[in-house]
């Protein structure tokens, strides 16, 4: 986990006023002049979800200029400054969504804050907003340099390999490199001459690298850095009137909130994205539609889970007779038995979990080594609870090179859970395992 990550908002606090700990502390006890100022306090808040009693936050407010009403309202730490997010009030128009872009590319990469900014219900909102609202009508557009056909397709020709570093590379490696291109093209929206036609494009190039940038962001650890990118990214998509691409970038917020325990948002993001979608190609109804059971999954609702299952086996079937957009060639007959999978998994079937990621493993294509540790890791955790012990810990074995090939946030939380319930086994697998892992963390 990088160490330079601000994992609560109060490290956002801090980071923005250069306090360390003590600082903190130190600032509340000049205040609340019984308070004993000891800088574990402060790290209990931050790392343990330890709430500061109602005078300490009251000091604390006083000193950062927050109405004591916004403290007793919001409660903790919904009240704290963490800065500017995604700018949710940009309008659907082609500046709205170039506006959204220049301020995201560039400055999201350097946004550290590991949790999400957006308010509860935020996101649900503008996923109603971009499937209600008509795509504005797009023009020719005279501002700078004529841009021909030849750059664009230059920028459509790149994103194949972007998304293949993500997979083989993760997040970690590919960020930087996604949101210098997003720069790029966002410059060349804002300033330059296009057609209809032209404009159309890259504004799909566009949201797609806003797509990739949020990904890649959110696997390792910035969610607020990936929710700005994937608003952009969704206005975007909007105004180049590609649904399938917005309902891509919805399906990826409402994966994030799964994470956050926000099921709720979760199923309403991936609601919108499948209703918005509908005359997709199959493949991309049958990505939609497993997202969507995999939200019910989450959330134990079984029988709405297997009925979206069963829908997605009817699309998958058609899958490979309808053309696709290339950005959803990756979900492939491996990625859709993976997903089903992933539905066994949170509804506790373990045997049909284990069955659905043998045949994942199977056909996962090599470059994947991202996408194959995290099977490895579930396929461990789905024999662990069938009671074979030795077996998990040979499956984490294997997944301990790809866990250190891909710089993944997800992977390595996935991989620590796993260990530590493989320890308590007391087994004699584990040993050898333990060898590895603790090489990996060094």
């Amino acid at each position: 986990m990088p160490s330079d990550r601000l994992v609560h908002p109060l490290s956002y606090v801090r980071y923005e006023r250069n306090w360390t700990l003590q600082d903190l502390v130190d600032v509340i006890a000049q205040r609340v002049g019984n308070m004993a100022a000891h800088r574990e306090k402060a790290w209990r808040w931050e790392n343990w979800g330890v709430t500061p009693d109602a005078d300490a936050q009251l000091a604390l407010a006083a000193e950062l200029g927050v109405d004591p009403k916004l403290v007793a309202s919001l409660g903790w730490p919904g009240w704290l400054p963490i800065g500017e997010g995604a700018n949710v009030q940009a309008p659907w128009s082609l500046d709205g969504a170039v506006g959204l872009l220049d301020s995201t590319a560039g400055t999201a990469l350097v946004d550290r804050r590991a949790f999400m900014v957006l308010g509860t219900g935020v996101a649900s909102i503008l996923a109603d907003q971009w499937k209600t609202i008509e795509a504005p009508q797009l023009t020719s557009v005279l501002r700078g340099g004529r841009i021909d056909e030849t750059l664009v397709a230059c920028f459509e020709q790149r994103l194949p390999a972007l998304r293949q570093m993500d997979f083989s590379l993760g997040g970690g490696s590919v960020r930087g490199l996604v949101d210098a291109e997003l720069r790029l093209v966002t410059d060349l929206l804002a300033s330059g001459s296009y057609t209809e036609s032209l404009g159309r494009r890259l504004l799909q190039v566009a949201a797609e690298l806003g797509r990739i940038a949020g990904w890649a962001s959110f696997d390792v650890g910035f969610h607020s850095a990936a929710e700005r990118y994937w608003v952009a990214a969704l206005h975007a998509a909007h105004t180049a009137n590609d649904r399938g691409l917005g309902a891509n970038i919805l399906k990826c917020m409402s994966l994030q909130r799964v994470d956050a325990n926000l099921t709720g948002e979760a199923l309403a993001l991936a609601r919108a994205a499948r209703d918005g979608a509908r005359d997709a190609p199959a493949r991309v109804r049958a990505m939609l539609t497993v997202r969507q059971a995999r939200t019910h999954a989450v959330r134990g609702e079984a029988v709405e889970c297997e009925r979206l299952l069963a829908e997605a086996e009817t699309a998958m079937v058609k899958a490979d007779r309808q053309p696709a957009p290339a950005w959803a060639n990756y979900f492939d007959q491996a990625e859709y038995c993976a997903q089903v999978a992933a539905c066994y998994l949170l509804l506790r079937r373990w045997r049909l979990a284990n069955r659905w990621l043998g045949e994942t493993l199977m056909l996962q294509p090599a470059d994947r080594s991202r996408d194959r540790a995290t099977y490895y890791i579930w396929q461990a955790d789905a024999v662990l609870n069938l009671g074979d012990v030795e077996h998990a810990c040979a499956l984490v074995q294997n997944a301990v090179p790809d866990v250190a090939s891909a710089r993944s946030i997800r992977n390595r939380q996935r991989l620590d859970d796993t260990h530590r319930r493989l320890k308590k086994t007391r087994h004699s697998s584990t040993a050898a395992l333990d060898d590895q892992v603790r090489a990996l963390i060094r």
